[in-house]
């Protein structure tokens, strides 16, 4: 399903159901992991061989990912905790990470930041965090920081300065807000997409352009899946 462009004033209703989603650990990201033994106990021994194709992938530990919008993932965590993986952060924090990238970030980026969460939910792997040294309660590293992959990325000298992190797309594809361009559209870059020594530069790397930070934003928040247009756009072209 494809929304069409919503306009600026939706801004508080995006919020809103951003907010909902980052605070529901089944939904805040695109997938869930479940223990095997609790969908059997629940389903029946024989669920797992009738959702075998919808399993996105097991665990060594008797986990399985599923999609988050499967009933399963709600039935497990219906009487979990709500709340955000990371806390939102305050206006101050904000400007810092500005001050620390030299540049403004889109309005819509900030106040996702200071009142939904500082990442920790969203497509794909989630969106990066603001500030550094998050870490998820039993994870052995720290959540992404968005500045200092900005950081790195300028000391490499490889993308545009204008390009800022949202998020991994897997392997090494990755999605990027321009923070120059009109309506900040978000980028879809394959960071292995091109060569320097065949004259190539990044902007050869990218695979596609979502027409704006809000239309990307509702796309995930509306339950659709960023990569949806993606694919269309490539079958499209076949």
């Amino acid at each position: 399903m494809t929304r069409s462009q919503p306009a600026p004033e939706d801004d508080d209703a995006l919020i809103a159901r951003l907010r909902a989603r980052a605070r529901d650990p089944g939904l805040r990201f695109d997938r869930a992991v479940l223990p095997e033994a609790w969908i059997r106990e629940r389903y029946g021994a024989d669920h797992m061989a009738r959702i075998r194709s919808d399993i996105v992938s097991y665990g060594s530990d008797g986990t399985v990912e599923l999609a988050s919008r499967r009933e399963e993932v709600a039935a497990y965590f219906a009487d979990a905790p709500r709340g955000p993986l990371y806390a939102p952060l305050s206006r101050t924090d904000v400007d810092e990470a500005e001050r620390a990238i030299g540049r403004r970030l889109p309005r819509l980026l900030r106040r996702v930041y200071t009142e939904v969460a500082d990442g920790g939910f969203g497509p794909d792997g989630g969106l990066a965090s603001l500030a550094r040294g998050n870490r998820a309660p039993d994870h052995l590293w720290d959540w992404t920081s968005a500045v200092e992959v900005y950081e790195r990325n300028r000391a490499a000298g490889g993308v545009p300065a204008s390009w800022f992190f949202l998020t991994g797309g897997g392997c090494s594809m990755e999605w990027y807000v321009s923070l120059a361009a009109v309506d900040h559209p978000v980028l879809l870059y394959d960071a292995d997409g091109w060569v320097a020594e065949r004259g190539e530069n990044p902007h050869d790397g990218l695979r596609h352009a979502t027409a704006s930070l809000r239309h990307w934003l509702w796309t995930w928040a509306d339950g659709d899946h960023v990569w949806e247009e993606v694919l269309a756009r490539q079958r499209a072209e076949e």
